[in-house]
């Protein structure tokens, strides 16, 4: 790991209609478009769905960070967030944001000590403890059976 700080830069492109053309340093860009919900759309990845995704992805990484060096052994981790947008004090902003993780760990043995790095990779996520919605975790974990 880099020493900190790290700095991250993204340029926007976009003309009087159509697509946002997201940008950064040595990677594909991205088309990006208002959802449904804002007029546009629906079908383009857009600030909303990026944030929730950066969430999902933070979360994964983060986990996988915290097994690898608490030795735990894993099989599979999927994860779906949901965030809620709505308007507080006439702001616009994501209020929620709920994590749905489920792994799965080879035995029994694992599977206490995982629900408990599941907990800490929510507690330790850096988007997630930079944003002021409300995160809830609700995880699951599942021992792999044998066939």
């Amino acid at each position: 790991m880099q020493p900190f700080p790290h700095h991250y830069t993204v340029a926007a492109e976009a003309a009087l209609e159509g697509d946002v053309l997201l940008r950064s340093d040595r990677l594909p860009p991205i088309p990006s478009a208002a959802p449904a919900e804002f007029g546009g759309p629906g079908d383009r990845w857009s600030p909303e769905t990026l944030l929730v995704a950066a969430v999902a992805d933070c979360f994964v990484l983060t986990f996988r960070g915290i097994a690898a060096a608490s030795k735990l052994a894993w099989t599979s981790l999927s994860c779906e967030v949901s965030g809620t947008v709505d308007r507080v004090e006439r702001v616009t902003k994501f209020t929620d944001l709920v994590v749905r993780a489920r792994l799965v760990v080879p035995d029994e043995a694992a599977a206490e000590r995982a629900g408990r790095l599941l907990a800490k990779a929510e507690e330790t996520c850096l988007v997630t403890r930079s944003l002021s919605a409300t995160v809830h975790l609700e995880a699951t974990v599942e021992v792999a059976t044998s066939v």
